[in-house]
């Protein structure tokens, strides 16, 4: 291997793990929030997983699968929800929004990112498996 090809293998695990580092800070900035409302801790447990049911969507194939995996992952969406819950003083949407935006942060420091129509695997942050 060359240098220029070392320098480039360890740039990129660098910037992925600034980007996990940048995930992990806005997970526990959701772990966080949550802890200003007052629910019981095993919510965020139970809940935590749950926008994972949005990938029932690829049943009807990878557009529709992608879409809808998209919509509850998305962190825009998420904060959104979130202010809504702020906006109308109800405590159940804005743990609906603090679930979605800690879930997609969970997510992303795992390596899964918002799905392209191609298939589940395709993500914005490259291919899941093995390379």
């Amino acid at each position: 291997m060359s240098y220029q090809n070392n320098y480039k293998i360890l740039a990129t695990l660098y910037m992925k793990s600034i980007i996990k580092i940048e995930e992990l800070g806005m997970f526990l900035f959701g772990i966080y929030l949550f802890n200003q409302l007052d629910y019981a801790w095993w919510w965020f447990l139970v809940l935590i997983l749950a926008p994972d049911l949005s990938m029932i969507g690829y049943a009807f194939g990878n557009k529709s699968g992608a879409f809808l995996y998209n919509l509850f992952h998305h962190k825009a969406i998420a904060i959104m929800v979130y202010l809504a819950g702020i906006h109308f003083s109800n405590s159940l949407i804005q743990l609906a929004g603090i679930i979605l935006f800690a879930h997609s942060s969970m997510d992303r420091m795992m390596g899964y990112g918002l799905k392209y129509d191609t298939g589940f695997k395709f993500t914005h942050l490259g291919k899941i498996g093995k390379k």
